[in-house]
């Protein structure tokens, strides 16, 4: 066990939360050689912090232990269903359905640091952004249902097929909240074909300057969760599919935090300027 800890470790009530929902450690019996908690820790160290793989503290797992399981229990789907049902009991602590009935869909383009490779990379011009694309579905709540990631050159519509399809195979939420990027066919296409009813929530007539939009608020409060773990500022993954993981295992912590603590974060409120030294 390590005599060091970091902010990003999981605290006993965190890791309660998540290590019954984590596959059996192999399948002949053999014990692993590290802890899975660990192993938990390093991985959500990276993504907290933003470092990389190879340079994390020496007092966690060897890295190439750490990303051998972030890449297994990828392959294996560990993450997406610990990430459902960390949501599913979460929305039962809030006093909700476990599935929601609407979710709210929008889209956040990033910068592609020089590992992202030049065919899973594109260019936003409306953003001026050169990198990838992240389409990101969440219920009324901002907790995360769905995340895909493209080049940022793949239009919002094109993308958002894929996540109402996906939405309409895994869920019962049949309303979507999403902003005027989607307005148009794609609004037609998913009623007529999926039975989903796409909401546009446009900007009021006359806006100036920021101005927080009904429904739409929710899931760019998520986006601006996420951006809390570093490692997501900027897309450094090759595969888009890393990319996914990494944002999904932001969400789980997110959900552990939340569910461990009973409440939502409260920020502090701000000290009185003659008090400040």
């Amino acid at each position: 066990m390590r005599d060091r800890f970091y902010p990003s470790d999981l605290t006993d009530e965190q890791w309660a939360l998540i290590e019954p929902l984590l596959p059996p450690p192999h399948w002949d019996g053999r014990k692993e050689k590290w802890p899975r908690r660990e192993i938990v820790d390093a991985i959500a160290y990276v993504n907290r912090t933003g470092c990389a793989w190879r340079p994390a503290p020496r007092d966690f797992p060897p890295w190439q232990t750490v990303y051998w399981h972030f890449a297994r229990w990828e392959a294996q789907g560990v993450t997406r269903q610990v990430l459902d049902i960390l949501r599913r009991r979460l929305r039962r602590a809030e006093g909700r359905a476990p599935e929601p009935s609407a979710a709210v869909l929008d889209t956040q383009s990033v910068k592609g640091a020089d590992t992202v490779g030049r065919e899973s990379r594109g260019y936003d011009a409306h953003k001026k952004i050169n990198g990838r694309k992240r389409f990101v579905l969440t219920d009324t709540l901002g907790l995360l249902l769905a995340v895909m990631v493209r080049p940022a050159s793949v239009q919002d519509r094109a993308g958002a097929t894929t996540m109402l399809l996906g939405l309409y195979l895994t869920s019962p939420a049949r309303v979507v909240f999403a902003d005027q990027g989607f307005a148009g066919r794609l609004v037609a296409w998913a009623r007529r074909l999926l039975g989903v009813s796409v909401h546009i929530v446009g900007k009021p007539a006359g806006q100036r300057g920021f101005q927080v939009h009904p429904k739409r608020w929710v899931v760019e409060r998520t986006l601006g969760w996420l951006l809390a773990h570093r490692r997501l500022a900027r897309d450094y993954e090759r595969h888009p599919e890393i990319s996914e993981a990494m944002i999904r295992w932001a969400a789980i912590d997110l959900l552990v935090r939340r569910l461990a603590r009973g409440q939502p974060a409260q920020r502090p409120g701000r000290r009185p300027l003659e008090y400040v030294r």
